[in-house]
């Protein structure tokens, strides 16, 4: 049996990654983390989350997938929107601020990258839609 190299190369696909999403992504496992480390350590509980971390990392993702920055967002520290409710920005202060030291030991690459987000430039707040519809008529 003949292979000929033509039908092996047709076999093979690109690989392409999808790099829309990938901050935002990045952003979700560092608070996943961080929260885990809280959680563990402050509510001692064995195997994952107790029930009030697991509401604020649901929190937490739903308010990522919902910023209206996109992957150009900011840390949330440094946002001039705040989509956190007051209780749950309190929160996430508060396990940011026991985690946040302890990352550089235990995660270094994920808190490494979270401190050198802390610097980057801050997007300007996108325009609605419907302003730019009036100004045209």
């Amino acid at each position: 049996m003949c292979f000929s190299r033509n039908s092996m190369a047709d076999q093979f696909i690109e690989f392409t990654r999808d790099t829309r999403f990938e901050k935002r992504l990045r952003e979700l496992k560092t608070i996943q983390v961080m929260i885990g480390m809280y959680c563990r350590h402050h509510h001692l509980v064995s195997e994952g989350l107790c029930d009030d971390c697991t509401a604020l990392e649901d929190y937490a993702k739903r308010r990522l997938e919902r910023c209206v920055f996109g992957d150009a967002k900011p840390n949330c520290a440094k946002c001039v929107v705040h989509c956190y409710s007051k209780d749950m920005r309190e929160q996430v202060r508060i396990v940011m601020r026991w985690a946040g030291p302890r990352m550089l030991l235990r995660h270094p690459v994920l808190g490494i990258r979270h401190l050198l987000a802390d610097h980057k430039k801050i997007p300007v707040l996108p325009t609605k839609r419907t302003a730019d519809i009036a100004t045209d008529n």
